[in-house]
This record gives C-alpha cells, sequence and structure tokens, in this order.
C-alpha cells in the first residue's frame, strides 16, 4: 500500500482499496461542486478519472473552485484539474473531455467503461440526459442538486430524488425523472431556501438571476459526493 493512502487503508482496509484503484470514475463538470468531488476522488486512491467539461478557469471562478488559481486563469478547467490529480497521485489515469455534455453529444460517451458516474453540471436537460444513459448502461451516478445562492453547507444530505424538498432543481428533476419511468436516483441537495441576490426585493423573485455562491458551500456538496462514490465502490456501509 502506498503511503499516501495509508491513512486511508485504516479506515477502508485494503481490498478496498483494491477496488477503489480498479474503479473509473466519470465526473460530469468541474467547476464548483466538480471540482472538489474530482480531486477528493484522485485523493481516495481512484484508479481512473474521466473529467468532463467544455469551461475554460475565469477570475470569478477564484472565490470557490478548486482548480482556481491566478496561475490557471483562462486554462481549460479539466487540463487545470488533471494537473492538480497528476501532482496528488501520478498514477491516477485522468482522461480529459473539453467538451459540455449535451443529449446531442451523449453517444460520444461510453458509460459502459465507468463503475460510477458523478453528476455536477447545471443543465437540466444534461443531467437527464446523464441518469438516462447511465441508467441504460447499468451504472451508479450520484446527481448535485442546486448549490447556488445558498449560505448553509450543513443544510446538505443524500437522498432519493423523490425525497427531496425545497430546492427547485431537484423539484423539476422529480417531474423530468418520474415521466421517463425512472424510480430511483442518489442525489446530494440542501434543504436551504436560495436566497436572492443581496440587494434585491423579493419581489424580483421570479427574475432570473446569475447565481451567487462562495467557497464553503458546492464545496461540501462535491466532498459529499466524491464520499458516497468512495463509500460505493469500497463496499463501505
Amino acid at each position: 500500500m502506498k503511503e499516501i493512502f495509508s491513512r486511508t487503508a485504516m479506515l477502508l482496509g485494503d481490498e478496498a482499496m483494491e477496488r477503489l484503484a480498479a474503479a473509473r470514475v466519470a465526473v460530469f463538470g468541474v467547476g464548483g461542486v466538480g471540482g472538489y468531488a474530482a480531486e477528493a476522488l484522485a485523493r481516495s486512491g481512484i484508479g481512473a478519472l474521466d473529467l468532463i467539461d467544455s469551461d475554460r478557469v475565469a477570475a470569478s471562478n477564484l472565490n470557490r473552485q478548486i482548480i482556481a488559481l491566478h496561475s490557471t486563469v483562462d486554462c481549460y478547467k479539466v487540463d487545470a484539474a488533471m494537473q492538480r490529480i497528476a501532482d496528488i497521485n501520478p498514477d491516477c489515469r485522468v482522461t480529459v473531455h473539453r467538451k459540455f455534455y449535451l443529449p446531442e453529444n451523449a453517444a460520444e460517451f461510453d458509460f459502459t467503461q465507468y463503475d460510477y458516474v458523478v453528476d455536477a453540471i447545471d443543465t437540466v436537460s444534461g443531467k437527464i440526459g446523464i441518469v438516462m444513459q447511465a441508467k441504460e448502461a447499468g451504472v451508479p451516478v450520484i446527481s448535485s442538486m442546486g448549490a447556488g445562492n445558498k449560505l448553509d453547507p450543513t443544510a446538505f444530505e443524500v437522498a432519493d430524488i423523490y425525497s427531496t424538498s425545497v430546492c427547485p432543481l431537484a423539484r423539476v428533476m422529480r417531474r423530468e425523472l418520474r415521466k421517463r419511468g425512472v424510480e430511483h436516483l442518489k442525489v446530494v441537495y440542501s434543504r436551504e431556501e436560495p436566497r436572492l441576490p443581496a440587494g434585491e426585493a423579493q419581489s424580483d423573485a421570479h427574475k432570473r438571476f446569475v447565481p451567487g455562491s462562495v467557497a464553503f458551500v458546492p464545496s461540501v456538496a462535491g466532498l459529499i459526493a466524491a464520499g458516497e462514490v468512495i463509500k460505493d465502490i469500497a463496499g463501505i456501509k
């Protein structure tokens, strides 16, 4: 057992570490939630990661995204994540896809290669596509619900999509997945009511705003998602 995983192995055991090393996990979206999830997976001994995101690091990402540094601004997020992972766990085989997952390009991804899928993207159509493709391939998936406009990191929990409440994104996902006959989906979500941007009146609640976000909320969602992946692959109850 490599020294970098010695503390993890104390809790999970050598057999579990072998399962993690043999696993390949896809992370769709490596921003505020997915970036933390991907790094936690690499630090936990996952043997191979596929990182899927078309965005480049922007200065506005510096407040909350683990891959966002002044030195990585304008870099593709997947490239910045790959460089960090190589410096953490050089044995982790990282495949980057500089594209955004959409139903139109879904055929470019072979989900049967994955042992687990993390959905950390924002668009409903993409999230539904990921869930449906994972289900068809028989691959477990965990999906992140809304983390924007929230300030309470302790409000996140893991649940089945049909047991969620409050979260507007989860409400839409429940409706759309029910139409498609999806009976279960593991999600990370928050019961905290989304806040309006500072200075906006309650009467503006119907308007669409770019969501506000902080360092300590999406990171927690990403770490919770990664923890579920690790425990499921390792067989830890």
